[in-house]
């Protein structure tokens, strides 16, 4: 599965997270900044699952990153988040390498819109 075929949503939808912080600026800029760090620190912690074959973990990781994408509008990388926490569910370690590198993708698409992002923000 390509990251073009997880959902035909853009890779954030400022609008809709404009809409939930109530277009305060100085509030999207701590939101941005908080996932920009949270984001990583819970990757590292998947990759620490994947890397024992954690199933357990690999689903619970999964499940906090779709929460958090989704609630920063970005439904394709949260879609990918998802599909690693069914795979976590359902013990299925045959296609996670590549699930992960899919939404690790995914991630990194994210984190080149929030930069662009936060450069447009006007204090």
């Amino acid at each position: 599965m390509e990251p073009d075929e997880l959902s035909p949503e853009p890779v954030l939808n400022l609008p809709e997270l404009l809409q939930r912080v109530d277009h305060d600026s100085a509030l999207l800029r701590e939101v941005i900044g908080l996932c920009k760090v949270e984001i990583p620190r819970h990757i590292s912690m998947l990759r620490e699952a994947v890397a024992e074959a954690d199933v357990k973990n690999i689903q619970e990781s999964g499940h906090t990153l779709k929460g958090m994408l989704l609630h920063l509008a970005a439904t394709r990388a949260a879609a990918a988040a998802g599909r690693l926490e069914q795979l976590g569910r359902s013990g299925d370690t045959t296609t996670l390498r590549s699930a992960v590198a899919i939404f690790e993708s995914e991630v990194a698409r994210l984190m080149t819109e929030l930069e662009a992002c936060m450069a447009n923000i006007r204090p």
